[in-house]
């Protein structure tokens, strides 16, 4: 039986930021019942202020992101058919990628346990929230949004190489044993949240924490930032921080090397 020492020593960053008082909304919640995925999402009756908060994020990232994000994640926007007018239906996203990468969607009731959301994973099944944001973060919410939900994390999933390396993921987080589990977790905030790519010589973004930021997006791919090459075996000893920018991120040559390199690792760990 482990002790409360060793409980806390493999706490992740929001647990141990929850402890400390931050906003209840980003601690996990477990689910105790099942969710409708897919077909049996309905669609929400959104205001007229939910949509206009929609509107205003999307039109500002999509200007901010020109010549910062990768091109794969373009695709997936094209391929999701995204409008500035009207909020997307998950139900709708979840036909996308299902014909695209064999995923779908689940409709998810905000910030998941970790066990919940890496079963998800490994089904090909991604959870998603379908609320937005309040009017008075709209600069930075700490929560978890549709908009870094769908606008974030949807788009890349429709790329082969991303979409299989975040399945294995899954099925590597479900494996994993003590201090795996913020191997994992930091592996999944240098690479999904806050990942760079390089593209012709230059560093582009493919990480949804940084393309659902309007302060992350500027400030990403500035001299702010250190720039590293994509190493797992650094990144999982690299420590962070929640709700600060970002002052060191790592970059992948391609989404391939992302996946190879991911189940090089996790075969030497046996977590496959």
């Amino acid at each position: 039986m482990e002790s409360q020492h060793d409980e806390k020593k493999f706490q992740s960053a929001y647990e141990k930021a929850a402890e400390n008082g931050i906003d209840p909304r980003c601690i996990p919640q477990k689910l105790t019942q099942d969710v409708p995925e897919g077909d049996l999402i309905t669609y929400p009756n959104y205001s007229e202020t939910e949509i206009s908060i929609w509107m205003t994020l999307y039109i500002r990232q999509m200007e901010l992101l020109k010549g910062r994000v990768c091109d794969e994640y373009l695709e997936g926007v094209k391929l999701m058919n995204f409008s500035s007018s009207q909020i997307p239906s998950l139900r709708e996203l979840s036909n996308v990628l299902s014909s695209t990468s064999n995923w779908t969607v689940a409709r998810v009731p905000g910030l998941i346990h970790e066990e919940n959301f890496f079963s998800f994973l490994r089904r090909r099944v991604f959870p998603s929230t379908d609320y937005i944001r309040e009017p008075h973060e709209i600069d930075y919410t700490p929560a978890p949004d549709l908009f870094h939900d769908i606008f974030g994390h949807m788009p890349l999933l429709t790329n082969s190489n991303f979409a299989n390396f975040y399945q294995l993921f899954g099925e590597a987080a479900l494996n994993a044993r003590e201090e795996q589990h913020i191997f994992l977790e930091k592996l999944h905030w240098f690479t999904v949240e806050f990942g760079l790519i390089k593209k012709n010589n230059q560093n582009r973004i493919y990480g949804a924490g940084i393309i659902s930021s309007k302060n992350e997006v500027e400030h990403s791919l500035s001299d702010k930032v250190e720039v590293i090459p994509f190493d797992i075996e650094r990144i999982i000893h690299q420590e962070y921080e929640v709700w600060h920018l970002q002052p060191l991120l790592f970059v992948i040559e391609s989404f391939e090397q992302l996946e190879t390199s991911f189940k090089e690792w996790v075969s030497k760990e046996n977590l496959i």
